[in-house]
């Protein structure tokens, strides 16, 4: 009974801290798309070799700012911009429920590359999550080189700061709001 409550407390703190990008001020839409475009900077400075993902990707979401964190339950919540052919179309929500054995918390950066335009409709359709098995490649200089898409997607993540255990992208959900 008391490992429900928890999980209750956290996914209604989840859901608290996790309130639709989509009814943000404009002034916070502009610091989620100004932040994402720092974010793909440090990205690029951090390894040279993803300018030419960006470059060649059918499409990419960039979440500046994800911070997770837990004690067994965990949660993590971000908002990012969105892009398709290079061009901004809207805003996305990043939300993840996990249990498990996890500690702590941290911030960090996430951007996910779209290979193909079937793999971006998903993810605009609000269907897009990833399973357990996904996992993501910390950026360093020359680490995309290798990267491979999987199923028409690619996943970056860079650390901003904090200390957890466990640092998965399996779980995430999405949502996508057009511009």
């Amino acid at each position: 009974m008391k490992k429900l409550n928890i999980i209750s407390i956290m996914l209604i703190v989840c859901i608290a801290n996790t309130i639709t990008v989509f009814a943000q001020s404009d002034s916070k839409k502009d610091k989620i798309v100004a932040d994402s475009k720092t974010a793909k900077d440090e990205f690029i400075k951090a390894d040279h070799l993803m300018s030419g993902i960006f470059d060649k990707a059918y499409g990419y979401v960039i979440f500046p700012n994800v911070g997770k964190g837990g004690i067994g339950v965990g949660g993590a919540a971000g908002n990012g911009a969105v892009y398709e052919n290079n061009t901004l179309i809207g805003l996305a929500k990043l939300s993840q429920l996990s249990i498990g054995f996890q500690a702590g918390g941290q911030a960090y950066r996430e951007i996910i590359f779209f290979e193909s335009k079937k793999a971006m409709d998903h993810f605009k359709a609000s269907k897009f999550e990833f399973s357990a098995q996904v996992s993501a490649v910390a950026v360093t200089a020359g680490a995309s080189g290798n990267a491979k898409y999987t199923d028409g997607v690619m996943v970056f993540t860079m650390q901003k700061g904090g200390l957890m255990y466990e640092a998965s992208v399996g779980g995430q959900k999405f949502k996508f709001n057009k511009l």
